[in-house]
């Protein structure tokens, strides 16, 4: 006999073996790319897709029910082609740039503005702590795809460096906006 040595959450008490698969495993194959998960993914250079594993990420997209539910942590797969990224910005959790395929440049920025960049190739990553200011670019001649992780399961939408992307930072979240 088996024994669980830690208790389950409480709305997984009784759940079967088969509804807590059901629930707990997202393939990429049913995951959709999110063009427009980001105020600043409607610019050109930072368009990017995001596809949401566990919880909504940065994006502020937590009613997506065909995610994992986040407990403390979030987990998406960013898709950027080349010359695009996103735009500087922090969050007030750590958020984490993990390379599965391709290139990935990265920066961290003072707020004079100089910033640090480095490439990330596959199965490198950066961790960026709460209030520095960081973001990518895909600088190759190739797609890249890397994982984020943000250290809460429900961050704040991302606190853009920029005033006029941080005062419009949670528009995409209105169904009434225009893409």
């Amino acid at each position: 006999m088996a024994i669980a040595r830690h208790p389950r959450p409480p709305e997984l008490a009784n759940a079967t073996l088969e509804e807590i698969e059901q629930k707990y495993i997202a393939r990429f194959s049913n995951r959709v790319p999110d063009w427009n998960a980001f105020e600043d993914a409607r610019i050109e250079g930072y368009k990017r897709a995001q596809h949401r594993f566990i919880g909504a990420g940065g994006s502020g997209k937590v009613g997506d029910t065909s995610v994992i539910p986040a407990r403390g942590f979030t987990l998406s797969i960013m898709f950027v082609n080349p010359g695009q990224g996103n735009a500087a910005h922090t969050h007030e959790v750590e958020e984490v740039f993990f390379v599965l395929q391709g290139f990935l440049d990265v920066f961290i920025q003072d707020e004079d503005g100089h910033q640090r960049w480095t490439r990330l190739g596959p199965w490198e990553c950066i961790a960026c702590p709460p209030g520095v200011i960081h973001g990518y670019e895909n600088r190759s001649l190739e797609p890249v795809y890397f994982q984020v992780m943000l250290g809460r399961a429900r961050p704040e939408t991302m606190g853009y460096a920029d005033d006029d992307l941080y005062k419009r930072r949670s528009a995409h979240l209105d169904p009434t906006h225009l893409s």
